[in-house]
């Protein structure tokens, strides 16, 4: 199969992808806020979650398909998602520390999940995950 084959079988992966970062996105900041201020806040969260989550993995996608350099398609979403919810939801430095943890293990974890137990390994294509069918 050749590399264009390829990247049209896995096209539809991409929004799933989306859609499960979104929710976890979600999970970690309910974690992070607790139950009375994320319902305070969830307006704001919603927004701040489609900036985060879907403008942030848009431009890193296409930007990387339209030949921007790694240091700017890479870094610009990584930058909204550790600063603009601390910010935007006015966190205390407990909340920004336990945010920040969360928010760097969430991506591994949704690589983890989608490459082991799918075989889907573009979430992060330098993390080699091995698939659990090639066990078998």
């Amino acid at each position: 199969m050749d590399i264009t084959e390829q990247n049209i079988n896995t096209a539809w992966h991409f929004p799933i992808m989306i859609l499960a970062s979104f929710v976890l996105f979600y999970l970690v900041i309910r974690l992070v806020l607790g139950k009375k201020e994320f319902r305070e806040k969830i307006k704001s969260i919603f927004i701040l979650s489609l900036l985060v989550v879907v403008i942030g993995m848009l431009f890193g996608k296409y930007g990387a398909q339209m030949g921007l350099k790694w240091w700017i398609y890479y870094p610009i979403p990584m930058l909204m998602n550790i600063l603009l919810p601390p910010i935007i939801l006015k966190m205390n430095l407990k909340k920004i520390v336990f945010y920040l943890v969360l928010s760097f293990l969430s991506a591994p974890v949704i690589h983890f999940l989608f490459s082991f137990f799918l075989g889907w390994t573009e979430y992060i294509p330098f993390l080699e995950i091995p698939y659990i069918m090639d066990w078998f």
